[in-house]
């Protein structure tokens, strides 16, 4: 896969990542929108995860 759309890719999760944090500040004490942005917050973090993963190997190669 390309460096640059890793990047890219990257960014979007970096955005997905604000976007949560964000509804969970507006988010006032509503249980159902706090849970379920938590595990959309998990699920963010694993992306994270495998997109670093990737990004190390790609960069040990160059």
């Amino acid at each position: 896969m390309e460096t640059q759309k890793l990047k890219e890719i990257q960014k979007e999760i970096e955005a997905i990542s604000k976007a949560t944090a964000r509804l969970l500040e507006l988010s006032d004490g509503i249980q159902a929108i706090e849970r379920n942005t938590r595990r959309i917050q998990a699920s963010v973090k694993m992306l994270e995860i495998n997109i670093s993963d990737i990004v190390s190997v790609i960069g040990a190669q160059n």
